[in-house]
């Protein structure tokens, strides 16, 4: 029997759900008047389940109002009291978790462990933000001339914006904020319109925890908001994950306005697997990673690399473990796997199964066919879910859309070659450079693949290889627009900015006039 977390509001499908905007410390109280609204779906039922507000520019305005007024008082705030309230919020998301992954289950779609993971691993970046004093400790040198000292000091840049897409609707913000707030900046998050409620609820937290009124804000929305928090003059810096093309169009616009950007793009994550690896553990990691989350990450693995002659046994050994997955309702106990986040979503990675046999890629596992666990008895609850099972495809080849392009969805290809050497040209041509792994049991080999792969994270056998919270997350080449990652050092450099101080105090029992010109003696 399925044990169900599914709460009983989401089986009855009211629609009783109205997400606006956060600003200032409370809910913006439009009551439904918003000019311009969007709908939000249970992924696992396909109905509607309420309404999210669309931010006028008046109200990202606000939004970014609310924030400049907050940021004197919050940047001159003693790092005392900023970790005071970091540890605050710290406590507050362990002590909830499960309630906000429930929100992210019921907008997203994912299973709830996976949410619990989600937010675990923003939980990561919250902690490193604890340690902010040692974090922002400067240089300092005594007597580099004369009575002169020189010190370095790092102090935030001022309100702040965040836009995040709708695989991590906890984590990826939370890659951001926790380090932006404890530096002593102020946010205005962008969260997407597909599940925005994590964010409100996240939000709610920090007010709960002692974060002054106004340094967080949430703003909802779609181009609109984004545009105006890209063109706004009293936005310093624009954090952005998503698409590369949208990316891009992030990055350019938001330099063009003068502002610091870091924008994470898309991805095509190759996976590389040796003949002397363990097949076992290839076969375990390459479901777990091309299809958890249904396959709806930047770090998933989308093409496996298989270095002949272990293409046929790999690729059966993955199939098998395919069959053995329960696709159902992500509040339910025992899924493994859940829908995909939008019908509109769900049916553009579903015509690459055609544009994928259309190419002559094999459909080894259609995911079509894969059975959905956990509906009601009648089957009602999950009819019109956002369902696609994990799909394999096999012989996959460059120029097929379905290895040019990211899916975002539960899509593996495997792609075969003869050689190391094939295979490592074959990720290094591939205009992504995200995320990668090798799959091998020989050190040599596997040091010589780190060496030589053109990809910002890299796994040995690891298959998502998203780096700890005191390293930073990021890829290269079209992953990455920007010279900053997430997170890490690189995140506490990118929300502050370095000042040197030369500073003399004159012996009062000395002085004099010189008009010469400043030497170091």
């Amino acid at each position: 029997m399925v044990r169900s977390l599914c709460p009983a509001r989401t089986r009855r499908q009211t629609l009783s759900k109205h997400i606006t905007h956060w600003i200032g410390g409370k809910q913006v109280a439009t009551a439904g008047s918003a000019p311009r609204r969007g709908d939000i779906f249970d992924p696992a039922t396909g109905k509607v389940t309420g309404q999210v507000d669309f931010a006028t520019i008046a109200e990202v305005d606000a939004a970014v109002g609310a924030a400049v007024t907050a940021f004197g008082a919050w940047r001159n705030s003693s790092l005392a009291k900023r970790t005071t309230v970091l540890f605050n919020f710290r406590e507050l998301l362990n002590a909830r978790k499960d309630e906000l992954a429930a929100i992210i289950v019921a907008e997203h779609g994912k299973v709830h462990s996976d949410a619990l993971g989600e937010i675990a691993r923003g939980q990561e970046v919250v902690e490193y933000a604890c340690g902010i004093p040692q974090l922002l400790k400067g240089g300092f040198t005594e007597q580099a001339s004369t009575g002169v000292d020189v010190y370095s000091i790092r102090q935030p840049l001022g309100p702040v914006a965040i836009i995040s897409p709708f695989n991590f609707p906890a984590m990826v913000p939370m890659w951001f904020f926790p380090i932006a707030i404890a530096a002593g900046n102020t946010v205005i998050l962008k969260p997407s319109e597909k599940d925005p409620s994590a964010a409100q609820f996240i939000a709610e937290l920090w007010k709960e925890a002692g974060l002054p009124d106004g340094v967080f804000n949430v703003v909802h929305g779609d181009k609109v908001s984004v545009d105006r928090l890209l063109e706004h003059p009293d936005v310093k810096s624009v954090s952005f994950v998503g698409s590369t093309p949208i990316a891009r169009y992030v990055y350019e616009t938001g330099t063009r306005y003068g502002k610091r950007v870091q924008a994470l793009g898309g991805a095509k994550n190759h996976m590389l697997v040796l003949p002397d690896s363990d097949l076992d553990l290839a076969a375990d990691s390459a479901i777990n990673a091309g299809f958890g989350a249904a396959g709806e990450r930047c770090m998933a693995v989308s093409v496996l690399v298989a270095v002949d002659p272990i293409g046929d046994e790999l690729v059966e050994k993955i199939k098998q473990r395919m069959a053995t997955l329960k696709v159902g309702p992500g509040c339910n106990g025992d899924s493994d796997m859940g829908p995909l986040v939008t019908g509109v979503h769900r049916d553009k990675v579903t015509s690459y199964l055609e544009s994928g046999l259309a190419d002559g890629a094999e459909l080894a596992v259609d995911g079509r066919k894969h059975p959905i666990t956990g509906a009601d008895k009648n089957g009602a609850e999950t009819t019109d879910g956002f369902w696609l099972g994990p799909t394999l495809f096999d012989h996959v080849k460059p120029g097929m859309s379905v290895y040019n392009d990211e899916i975002f969805g539960p899509v593996l290809s495997v792609v075969r070659v003869s050689s190391y050497e094939e295979g490592l040209e074959l990720i290094n041509s591939n205009p992504y450079g995200n995320g990668t792994a090798i799959f091998t049991n020989d050190g040599g080999a596997a040091r010589r693949f780190q060496n030589e792969v053109e990809v910002g994270m890299v796994g040995i056998n690891v298959p998502i290889p998203v780096p700890v919270a005191y390293y930073s997350f990021g890829g290269w080449k079209a992953s990455l627009f920007g010279d900053s990652h997430a997170y890490g050092p690189d995140g506490i450099h990118f929300f502050t900015r370095s000042k040197a101080v030369t500073s003399r105090w004159l012996d009062p029992s000395h002085g004099g006039i010189n008009l010469g010109f400043p030497t170091n003696a």
